[in-house]
C-alpha cells in the first residue's frame, strides 16, 4: 500500500504541475538582438539573430554560436561567443521584445530584443 501511495502522490503532483517547457515555447522563434557597448574601447555594438526552440536558445548565425535558456516567465540567459570572444547575457523576454545586459572579459553593456 506504501507504493502505491507514493505512485498516486507522483501522479497527482506531475498533473497539477505546468510542465516548464510549455510555458517557455511561448517565445520560440527567431529573435533579432541589438548589442550595445558601454565603452567605445570595445566596440559600436552588433545585431545577432537567434533562434528558441522549446525554450532552448541556439545560433541562427554561422558566426556567433549561442547558447542558453528561456525560463516561463521569460528570464533568459544567454552565452554567445565568436573565436575566442565570450559574453554572458541575462534578462527578460516579454511578448515580442526583450533587454538585459550582458559581460564580457573586459567589456559590459546591455541588449535589446525583437521578435522576427
Amino acid at each position: 500500500m506504501n507504493g502505491f501511495r507514493k505512485c498516486l502522490f507522483a501522479t497527482i503532483l506531475a498533473i497539477g504541475m505546468p510542465a516548464t517547457q510549455a510555458s517557455a515555447s511561448t517565445f520560440d522563434g527567431a529573435w533579432n538582438v541589438r548589442i550595445a557597448s558601454s565603452s567605445r574601447t570595445c566596440g559600436n555594438g552588433s545585431t545577432v539573430a537567434i533562434g528558441i526552440n522549446n525554450g532552448q536558445i541556439a545560433s541562427s548565425s554561422v558566426a556567433v554560436t549561442a547558447s542558453g535558456r528561456v525560463a516561463d516567465a521569460g528570464s533568459i540567459n544567454v552565452t554567445l561567443s565568436t573565436g575566442i570572444k565570450r559574453a554572458v547575457g541575462f534578462g527578460r523576454l516579454s511578448g515580442t521584445s526583450g533587454s538585459g545586459t550582458w559581460r564580457g572579459a573586459m567589456c559590459t553593456g546591455t541588449w535589446t530584443a525583437e521578435r522576427m
